[in-house]
């Protein structure tokens, strides 16, 4: 796996999701990858909204496997 590549295709699919969570006036970071686990961290309003655990599954968890299907699992990290 070329480490690279891999942090290449999350960021694309993280742009992707971007601007929905934008409009909401939130966003979203890459924080690490340890294995096929993939931890990000919500920013903005997204830290307080009741349905980010939603969004981080059935949006960003979603778009990510899209893109990088190595990727079994998106955990957000407060």
């Amino acid at each position: 796996m070329d480490k690279q590549d891999l942090n290449k295709r999350i960021e694309l699919a993280l742009e992707e999701i971007r601007p929905y969570l934008n409009n909401d006036g939130g966003d979203i970071e890459l924080i690490s990858i340890e294995g096929d686990v993939l931890n990000v961290r919500f920013l903005g309003n997204c830290t307080s909204c009741m349905i980010n655990k939603l969004t981080l599954k059935s949006g960003v968890e979603m778009m990510v496997k899209k893109h990088a299907p190595e990727i079994s699992k998106v955990v957000n990290v407060p």
